[in-house]
């Protein structure tokens, strides 16, 4: 395979998982699965690039959809991505690289639209889960304060003071707290952006996902804050499964973003 054909290739093959929008990045258990590609290569390995640290197919640069090089700015990323390449058997199966999925939604999807992405994740701050709390039972009510509060005393002391509400009412929140939220997510990079919009998505809190990424929270955490209603329900009505199978990938995309934080490190 000519080293042509081998960028055409890896660029079409993560078509097949790219989000045409980073608020798609959540996989759905039942979706329906395409056509997936026969493994092509020998060897996957990390190697030097100009840009940082790159995935190797034999030899030769991996590509992402829009046909950039696919380099991140760590070693132990990029050797982690490497893996799942190596991984990979008969098929590619784009779907259960999810390192490699965020640091492709990076570099086509974040880099070039940053303003954007940032202005994205500011709207997510301002209807902030952890703002919306139940008005009963008091014993979730006191649950939601003991868990969610220490979270948002957190924002606070980094300007950004989000006031919750009881039921499902809009609050609009300072202006000057969304202005410092957008602040801590523009001292962030490419990647960590990718990562921090993905956390914001899984769990539903802006906050929250601020918090993965700089460390406050494990991603174990942060799943358990942004399920506590699903978890109450479950404790109250019994155990369902469909439910509980859905909160597991969950719980799973989480830790894997929460991998690719920590191997940015």
């Amino acid at each position: 395979m000519s080293g042509s054909d081998n960028d055409d290739t890896t660029a079409a093959i993560f078509d097949l998982a790219r989000n045409r929008a980073l608020d798609q990045q959540v996989s759905h258990p039942g979706r329906d699965k395409p056509k997936l590609p026969k493994r092509f290569y020998k060897r996957a390995e990390a190697g030097s690039h100009e840009q940082g640290h790159a995935v190797l197919l034999d030899g030769k640069v991996v590509k992402t959809p829009s046909k950039q090089a696919l380099a991140v700015p760590s070693l132990a990323l990029a050797e982690a991505m490497a893996a799942e390449w190596e991984a990979q058997r008969e098929v590619i199966d784009p779907r259960i690289m999810w390192l490699t999925k965020l640091a492709n939604t990076a570099i086509d999807l974040v880099a070039p639209r940053r303003a954007e992405v940032i202005a994205e994740l500011v709207t997510y701050a301002g209807t902030d889960l952890l703002c919306y709390r139940a008005e009963h039972p008091d014993a979730l009510v006191a649950r939601q304060a003991a868990l969610w509060d220490p979270l948002l005393d957190w924002a606070a002391e980094r300007g950004i003071s989000l006031v919750p509400t009881a039921g499902i009412l809009h609050v609009t929140q300072a202006p000057a707290s969304l202005e410092a939220y957008g602040r801590a997510v523009e001292a962030l990079d490419a990647f960590r952006i990718a990562a921090l919009h993905n956390a914001v998505t899984l769990t539903g809190s802006a906050v929250t996902g601020l918090a993965m990424v700089l460390g406050r929270l494990t991603p174990d955490e942060a799943f358990d804050l942004a399920y506590l209603d699903e978890n109450w329900q479950m404790e109250l009505s019994g155990e369902d499964e469909e439910e509980r199978a859905r909160l597991e990938i969950r719980r799973s995309e989480l830790a894997e973003t929460g991998r690719f934080i920590s191997l940015l490190a």
